[in-house]
Order: structure tokens, then sequence, then C-alpha cells
């Protein structure tokens, strides 16, 4: 077990050293594509916010209607001994530690808003979230943006298309 636990910190540690170097996967083959994570699809609105949440027994994602999810979300959880306060830590902000997850959901929209503007508009660059809790398993979630089938008004025409193709990068690895 110990051995296991090793490997996923491992790996925790190579997926933050990618995304601090610009290798988000996608475009050729990377360090990133190698390594284990589960994508989360489906539809916009579909619930996969609320089962993400579920999956760590917190409430931190944003939520709205429409597009919200507008930037990968690369949620690392780990587990830690019973007993031990839940909290959180983003790579963008390694000094802090959350423990009121109202300001986690709150640092996403703001991380999301610093790179796509308060637009609609999506990016491919992901946040890197890391949860430390007794109540989760050591495993990586990627929530991805929801797939749509039309443009909204302040969305580019290639809406569409732009979230599916990053919806792929994720799931053909």
């Amino acid at each position: 077990m110990a051995t296991m636990t090793s490997l996923i910190g491992l790996i925790n540690k190579i997926q933050r050293a990618c995304t601090v170097l610009g290798d988000h996967g996608g475009e050729g083959l990377s360090l990133w594509e190698a390594l284990p994570s589960v994508a989360v699809v489906g539809g916009q609105s579909s619930g996969k916010s609320s089962v993400l949440e579920s999956v760590v027994g917190r409430d931190f994602l944003p939520r709205g209607s429409g597009i919200v999810t507008r930037r990968p979300l690369v949620l690392q959880l780990h587990k830690t001994d019973d007993g031990q306060q839940d909290y959180a830590e983003f790579l963008h902000a390694p000094r802090k530690r959350f423990t009121d997850f109202a300001a986690v959901r709150k640092e996403i929209s703001d991380e999301t808003d610093r790179i796509t503007g308060k637009s609609k508009a999506i990016s491919n660059i992901p946040i890197q979230l890391s949860i430390y809790s007794p109540n989760v398993v050591n495993l990586t979630l990627i929530d991805l943006p929801g797939l749509t089938k039309v443009a909204v008004e302040g969305q580019s025409e290639s809406i569409v298309q732009d979230i599916e193709n990053m919806v792929r990068s994720y799931v053909e690895k």
C-alpha cells in the first residue's frame, strides 16, 4: 500500500509540473497524456459538478446557469489520516491553504475569470486543485466544460467544436 501511495504522490507532482510547464495534453505526444486520471464528461448542466461534490463530500464548485466550467479543473484528491481537517490548495496559490470551501468556489471562479475574462469563453489551461481529506480516496478527476449543441450570445461560433476538442484531448489518451 505504501508503494501505491508513493506512486500516486509522484503522479500528482508530475501533473503539477506539466501544468507549470504548459503541457496540458491534447497536442501530439505529452507526458500529461501518459498519467492516469478520470475525465468527467457530460452535457452542459447535466450534474457533473454535483457528482464531483458528492465524491469529495463538500460543496466547492461554482454554480450557475449556462456554461460555468470554462477551464479544465484537475482535481487531485489526497486521503489523509482520520481526524484531520479537510483543506484545499491551488497550484497557482502555493502558499495558501483553504479550509473554507466557499472560498475554494470563489477562487475557482476568480482564477477562471483571470484567464478567460468575465465572458463565456473557454480556455484549455487547467486549474490545479488538491483536496486533502480523510473522506476521499487518492484519485485524480478532471472536470471539463459541458458539451453543448449551440453557441449562445457572447460565445464564439466555434464553442461547440472547441469544447468537443477539449473533451477529446482528455478522453483519447
